[in-house]
């Protein structure tokens, strides 16, 4: 029995995509229909196949690579001449072949999935994503709030329960695609896949539509959905709702629903993540001699704030707790230069001019 990994060209900790990527070159290089009446591609060509059969099983290739050739010894039905032929979890090993027009069902199966076709019953996609954008103050970006959002968008017919049909039951699969939703035409190797003209893609056939849908399964409605922003949360987020986009027909998963939230500009406050920062025009007197003033805060409160002797223009105070959620305001100092003197300011200025 050959090593599958060295059949394969891969080595053993290869990803399920580097060794399917494998496979479909070697399918390719040794496909009888390249190389007609050539025994030795002929055996390269099953080889290839049993070894991506037993690789591709997450249980086979557990097996082999615990156990080695005794996971498929003859005791567990493995043959002589056919590779990777013995299954120990039961059944044969999912490939067929017969040179007289031999059956290339399973592998084209996989070869087309690798490529993006289709294999398998036909499943619903995901309905289509929506996104709504909120602007909103940096008050209530503190505080948190609930938006309601109100828009048009398809939903599931709630009369057939999204299954298009008049009974309100699962339509049955339609009988000339078996519920792929496709049909397939092949030429040897060479396959292409068309939606199916019998049920347009759906895999199931309806016969009685449900007269509120016409056999869509969805309808358009007006809706209105409350979303709870939280307190805190900053410029540029984005929150998802799950399932809250616009629905698919015939069971399929609907979309979901993201709300990206951008924040006004304050007209005191600066944001840095969860501090804030202001300015503050103090006198000149107090910024000298030190005292207190008030301040307003977000969460519109009033602080009395300490201003030391001897605090310099620029300088910025620090109020813990008093910025966002879990930040702290700083407070940048200022001070204007009055426009119009006393006599006696005046002179108290030019006292401290002559201390310069």
């Amino acid at each position: 029995m050959k090593n599958p990994y060295e059949v394969l060209g891969v080595a053993k900790n290869a990803t399920d995509a580097e060794i399917k990527s494998a496979y479909r070159k070697l399918v390719l290089k040794y496909h009888p229909d390249k190389n007609s009446g050539d025994k030795t591609s002929e055996e390269k060509f099953k080889e290839v196949n049993n070894a991506y059969d037993l690789l591709k099983d997450p249980q086979k290739k557990a097996a082999y690579d615990q156990f080695g050739d005794a996971a498929f010894g003859a005791g567990n039905g493995a043959s002589a001449g056919h590779g990777f032929g013995g299954n120990p979890f039961g059944g044969n090993s999912g490939f067929s072949f017969n040179m007289n027009g031999f059956d290339m069902s399973d592998m084209m199966d996989e070869v087309l999935k690798g490529f993006g076709f289709g294999g398998g019953q036909n499943r619903p996609e995901g309905g289509r994503d929506l996104l709504h954008k909120i602007d909103i103050s940096l008050h209530d970006a503190y505080f948190g709030k609930t938006e309601t959002i109100r828009f048009d968008s398809q939903v599931k017919c709630e009369k057939c329960g999204g299954h298009g049909t008049k009974d309100g039951k699962e339509a049955p699969i339609c009988s000339t695609c078996h519920g792929h939703g496709y049909v397939r035409t092949s030429n040897g190797f060479f396959a292409s896949e068309r939606p199916c003209p019998d049920c347009h893609g759906t895999g199931r056939k309806i016969k009685d539509k449900c007269d509120a849908c016409g056999g869509d399964g969805i309808v358009r409605k007006h809706r209105e959905i409350n979303v709870k922003i939280p307190a805190g949360i900053e410029d540029g987020a984005r929150l998802r709702l799950a399932g809250q986009g616009e629905a698919t027909p015939f069971g399929g998963r609907a979309g979901d629903f993201y709300i990206d939230i951008r924040i006004r500009p304050h007209p005191t406050f600066q944001r840095f993540g969860r501090d804030l920062s202001m300015r503050k025009n103090i006198s000149f007197a107090t910024l000298a001699l030190g005292g207190e003033i008030s301040v307003e805060t977000i969460d519109d409160k009033k602080l009395s704030v300490k201003v030391p002797s001897g605090t310099q223009i620029g300088e910025k105070l620090r109020v813990r707790g008093a910025g966002m959620p879990g930040g702290d305001l700083y407070i940048e100092i200022e001070t204007k230069v009055p426009a119009r003197l006393s006599k006696e300011q005046k002179e108290a200025l030019e006292k401290l001019r002559v201390q310069d």
